[in-house]
């Protein structure tokens, strides 16, 4: 009896020994969580979102509850997995290891975040991804995979391989279609996948491709706000990063055509959404709500001054993403006004 009770108190106290092993090395809290996927980008991927989710109901007057939410776990577990990666990714091959982009801006450094730790991080970030994003074709079609899988592969590849996007002069293009246009596209497809947008079938040996030219249009125009306003937070990025990245190795669009282009196209891609606010409702695409947004011009111009003054990671970067929500959700408000007096 004595002989049991101790090996079982071994046996205990080896368990013990292992769980304590295992949480000293996953110990994350949830703000170290929450900075490592940085958690206050995820706008930029859930603003596409829901612009197409307004613009299905507004325009096609559908909207399917179950791939509204399938989708958006997906999409908010895949770009905060790419967040995460990209910050390994950073931690990594950083060799200027000093600074705020390195001791303040990495959660990896910033709380000493062990390696092993990240990696499940973004492992389970991905499983939860490809699960709902496996449910979501399930419920609707192959279009949807055949973009997920694109996506997925894209939003990978931003920070990963042997040549990562993120340092490339690809950067800015890369985010703006695919977070800014496909999102928002797939956003409404969910809800309209069964009607005559864009459809694939496979029969006999021939596959069928069938798709509504001006459908895919509208929802083209209707994704230049979310399109330029990324590509703009990813321009701002690189603008401010130019020093570093170069010692980084770090090629991207600001270092590839200099300072003063890139911010003649960062002025430039704002411009451009509001004459796409214009043409949208000359088009008769949105309703004369849409006007409403034009108003955003006055605060949206003060801010690109405080960038054009200033280019700094620290204290004018955030400009950016002010705009980008500041103009969006001033869009998304018009349109919802709209869809609620139909």
């Amino acid at each position: 009896m004595k002989n049991f009770f101790n090996k079982n108190l071994e046996r205990c106290f080896e368990i013990k020994v292992y769980w304590e092993f295992r949480r000293e090395n996953f110990k994350l809290s949830i703000k170290s969580f929450l900075k490592l996927v940085e958690i206050q980008t995820k706008l930029a991927s859930m603003i596409p979102f829901a612009l197409g989710a307004l613009y299905a109901y507004y325009h096609f007057n559908r909207f399917n509850f179950s791939n509204f939410i399938i989708m958006l776990i997906s999409l908010l577990a895949i770009d905060m997995a790419t967040t995460a990666i990209n910050n390994y990714f950073d931690y990594k091959n950083a060799r200027k290891t000093y600074g705020y982009n390195y001791e303040s801006h990495n959660a990896i450094v910033r709380d000493n975040l062990k390696e092993s730790t990240v990696i499940i991080v973004i492992i389970t970030l991905l499983c939860i991804a490809v699960m709902f994003g496996i449910l979501l074709f399930l419920n609707t079609n192959f279009i949807v995979l055949i973009l997920g899988i694109l996506s997925f592969s894209v939003g990978i590849l931003y920070s990963f391989g042997p040549v990562p996007i993120s340092r490339t002069p690809f950067g800015e293009l890369f985010s703006g279609l695919f977070m800014g246009l496909i999102i928002v596209f797939l956003s409404v497809y969910i809800h309209v996948h069964d009607g005559n947008v864009l459809s694939l079938v496979y029969n006999n040996n021939i596959l069928n491709i069938s798709f509504n030219l001006t459908e895919i249009l509208y929802v083209f125009l209707i994704s230049i706000p979310t399109m330029n306003g990324i590509a703009n937070i990813m321009l701002a990025n690189n603008i401010c990063d130019i020093q570093d990245d170069i010692e980084n190795k770090r090629y991207t669009l600001p270092i590839y055509i200099g300072k003063k282009r890139a911010l003649k196209l960062f002025v430039t891609l704002y411009y451009v959404i509001y004459a796409d606010f214009v043409i949208l409702y000359l088009l008769g695409i949105l309703p004369v709500t849409l006007l409403l947004t034009i108003f955003t011009f006055i605060p949206v111009k003060k801010n690109i001054q405080v960038f054009l003054n200033e280019q700094s990671k620290k204290d004018t970067f955030i400009v950016s993403i002010k705009n980008f929500v500041l103009i969006n959700m001033a869009y998304m408000f018009s349109i919802a006004l709209s869809a609620i007096s139909k």
